[in-house]
């Protein structure tokens, strides 16, 4: 039994296993996997934000709501009052929503058996969709429709340079869209991979060195293990960034939105 010819084999139906498949329903009409893990990180944080309002006091003595309230005022100082500045308040809740669904989503992806949302891009599309129509919106109300469309491109520009810069200055905007969805799917779903081609190679070979008795088949799963619980550590890092990221960079455009250029 060649280890290698087995792992050959076993690669497509782990790449397989990262594809959308129906667990209710059907193409024409159901609920894909990733659809389904979204709804239930999304019941997760809705229970996590109901749960941490009804304990709040005025001296925190849990530790879950200490951590809730840690990770808004995290959201409150360091993206929305130094991202975004005067007005910040009122955009506070969508961000910490953001926040902390992107980053529930994340860790659940970790737990094994379970499906990241946020490792598909119709999920992350749709959250930049989000954050995209949020930012134009108060971007209008700051500024008026025409007032928007024309801060677009920076003021105190000689006259013949304008349309330039606005054309420039409009298709960046418009791809905050696509590098918001790209950047959190591509994080998510690579790491993910990477655990699993590690995982399934140190199963693999362990399988192989069991049933055909040769210890030097055992040998490589014990460096694949080692390096297998750092990737994961650090996935633990990149899911927690990724919606740091994610959610600056919301309150960000906010930010270049509202403000006068």
């Amino acid at each position: 039994m060649n280890p290698l010819e087995v792992l050959a084999a076993e690669v497509p139906h782990l790449q397989h296993s990262f594809d959308p498949a129906y667990v209710i329903g059907s193409g024409s009409f159901g609920l894909t996997q990733y659809i389904f893990w979204m709804i239930i990180c999304f019941l997760i944080t809705l229970a996590v934000v109901i749960v941490a309002g009804k304990k709040l006091t005025l001296v925190p003595t849990s530790k879950f709501v200490n951590m809730v309230e840690y990770g808004y005022e995290f959201v409150r100082k360091d993206m929305g009052e130094s991202a975004i500045g005067h007005g910040y308040q009122k955009h506070i809740p969508f961000l910490a929503t953001l926040f902390f669904f992107i980053l529930i989503s994340n860790f659940v992806g970790l737990i094994p058996g379970c499906k990241t949302p946020t490792g598909t891009i119709s999920v992350t599309w749709a959250l930049a969709l989000i954050s995209f129509v949020y930012f134009n919106y108060w971007g209008i109300r700051a500024h008026g429709g025409w007032g928007y469309i024309k801060s677009i491109a920076p003021s105190g520009l000689p006259a013949p340079m304008v349309p330039v810069i606005w054309f420039f200055e409009f298709i960046s905007m418009v791809l905050r869209l696509l590098t918001l969805a790209v950047r959190l799917y591509g994080n998510m779903f690579a790491g993910h991979m990477v655990l699993g081609i590690f995982a399934l190679a140190t199963s693999v070979f362990i399988q192989c060195a069991i049933a055909t008795g040769n210890v030097a088949f055992g040998l490589p799963p014990v460096a694949w293990m080692l390096f297998l619980i750092a990737m994961y550590a650090l996935e633990v890092l990149v899911a927690f960034l990724q919606a740091y990221v994610f959610t600056i960079l919301s309150a960000v455009y906010i930010s270049l939105a509202t403000s006068e250029h």
